[in-house]
């Protein structure tokens, strides 16, 4: 019962658009695993169970992941948590305020991994979680989304992308 609770508030919050266009960076083929707090070297701990890294184990550097997701992915946005599972209230509010356009999200989750978290301020100097990266152009943070929104900036930034995602919808 409480599961179903759990669910069905998560949906409520989330919206259904979210997993339509929330597409996970994957990085050295598979998605990075959640990182647990018991430490690596805990002998009680199961390989299965104790943090991975893909990033450390792949041979591309940090900031090259970072200027890879940029890059490849045309709105990229590195946040706490995922598009449908935001840690944070920032976070969630840049993904609602993307998800109005209806454009594809790729993301990551900071979270997961402190060198990521280090390398993303290293790459666009800016210190603050989320950070959104549209056609490869660092915009900002939750504040500067929503300032772009209300402004239609923002509408005017993410056209062509809208437009791409609903022709392909309509094939």
């Amino acid at each position: 019962m409480e599961r179903l609770l759990s669910n069905g508030v998560l949906k409520g919050i989330v919206g259904r658009s979210v997993a339509r266009n929330f597409r996970p960076v994957i990085a050295s083929g598979s998605y990075f695993r959640h990182s647990s707090s018991t430490s690596s070297s805990d002998p009680d701990t199961h390989e299965d169970f104790q943090p991975a890294s893909k990033l450390g184990s792949s041979n591309i550097s940090v900031e090259g992941i970072v200027e890879q997701d940029v890059k490849q992915n045309p709105v990229m946005i590195y946040m706490k948590g995922i598009p449908e599972a935001p840690r944070c209230g920032f976070s969630a509010l840049a993904v609602r305020v993307l998800n109005e356009y209806g454009v594809p999200i790729s993301a990551r989750n900071i979270l997961e991994n402190p060198e990521l978290k280090s390398g993303v301020k290293a790459f666009s100097n800016w210190p603050t979680f989320p950070q959104i990266f549209i056609k490869g152009e660092f915009i900002g943070g939750s504040d500067i989304i929503l300032n772009m929104h209300q402004s239609g900036e923002l509408k005017e930034k993410l056209k062509d992308l809208a437009a791409e995602t609903n022709s392909e919808g309509t094939s």
